[in-house]
Order: structure tokens, then sequence, then C-alpha cells
């Protein structure tokens, strides 16, 4: 399965707009994928979800820290790297998060569920990043 594994996270490192339709080989044609935003089952929703990532944000793009796999199960741990496209934000944004991809015989992902903090993407943004870091420092009281 670690082979398996290596295709995909290799898949994720170098995804670009034009690479999105080949996503078809990393899933399994019913597939499901669960974000804090999503949750669709089937390559062409995948798919949908990732040309949406690159339409809203300016280069978006994947860094593997770390892989954990186990049978037919592996977790991965990533930065997703990125700039706004809307607002005046010059710096590249990160945030972290982990997905956990469950495979199939064939090594295809049948369930990707990604596992990352929403507040770290609001805190990023002009306005509303003020009220969620201010939110974040009365909760710590």
């Amino acid at each position: 399965m670690k082979h398996h594994v290596d295709r995909i996270v290799q898949a994720f490192e170098t995804l670009t707009p034009g690479g999105v339709q080949a996503l078809d080989s990393v899933y399994a044609a019913d597939a499901r994928f669960i974000d804090p935003f999503n949750d669709v089952c089937g390559v062409a929703a995948i798919q949908h979800v990732f040309r949406h990532m690159y339409a809203s944000l300016e280069a978006p793009r994947f860094v593997i820290v770390e892989r954990i796999v186990q049978g037919s199960q592996c977790f991965l741990t990533w930065e997703f790297r990125f700039h706004f496209k809307r607002f005046q934000v010059s710096e590249e944004q990160c945030i972290p998060g982990g997905s956990h991809l469950v495979l199939n015989d064939s090594g295809q992902v049948i369930l990707h569920r990604d596992y990352w903090d929403t507040a770290d993407l609001y805190e990023k943004l002009p306005l509303l990043g003020g009220v969620m870091r201010w939110l974040k420092r009365q909760a710590r009281k």
C-alpha cells in the first residue's frame, strides 16, 4: 500500500489546475470527500471542489509534512499554502491540516476526510480576521 500512498502524495503535491482532471486516477469512481466546507461523492464532484479551489485562490499548493500508513488507510499531515485573490494580502498564507484516506484494493482513494481549523482561514481575512483574533483571545482568558 505504501507505493499507492507515495503516488497519491505526489499527485497532491504536484497538482495544478490542468491536472485536476487526472484525479480520476487517484480517486475511485464513488469516492467520498469531506472537509469543513464540502461533503461530496464521486470523482466529478471531487474535481469540482479542486477546480473551485484554483478559481478562488492564487497559487494554492499542498506540502505533505508527514504520513502514517497502516493497512488500507493513511493519515497525511500537510500545509496548505496559497495567496488570496480577492483581498489585498500579499504574503503567502499557510493553513495546517490533516487528511484521513481509505484506499481500495487497487490503491484508489474511496474516502478522503480533511481535518483543519476553519478559524485559521477566517483569521487571515481582512475585517473578519480581527474579530476572530479577538474571539480567540477572549476564549483564552
